[in-house]
């Protein structure tokens, strides 16, 4: 039985996963960029590798899928999301998937990923 004082949404270094998906992600120039969809976590490390983010589509039918470096991501509490620095168009042309067509994230997609956005794959 779980002891009902533990924090499960946040505390001042954790953030529960529940809290951060659908969290909007922002560029620099507060251009809204899309929404936080879910994360991947290293099973070995419990490391979070990449967001994935939910781009495009209407009312997240027809969207697409676009996983970013976890490290990438800042969050900023004046806007209430997290903020990428890159443009939109670095972000179209980055790895992406539909819902229907979902790539194997082994650890050659983590490294194409990474490469896509000049970040280092650190696994």
């Amino acid at each position: 039985m779980a002891d009902s004082t533990i924090a499960t949404d946040e505390t001042t270094r954790l953030i529960a996963s529940n809290k951060v998906e659908g969290t909007v992600v922002y560029n620099p120039d507060g251009e809204r960029l899309g929404s936080v969809y879910n994360f991947m976590v290293n099973k070995r490390t419990g490391q979070v590798e990449y967001a994935v983010l939910q781009f495009g589509g209407v009312l997240g039918f027809g969207s697409d899928y676009y996983p970013l470096p976890w490290n990438t991501l800042n969050y900023d509490t004046g806007q209430g999301g997290y903020v990428v620095d890159m443009d939109r168009s670095t972000l179209e042309n980055g790895p992406h998937y539909r819902d229907s067509d979902e790539p194997v994230h082994d650890m050659a997609y983590g490294r194409q990923v990474y490469s896509h956005y000049g970040v280092t794959y650190p696994y």
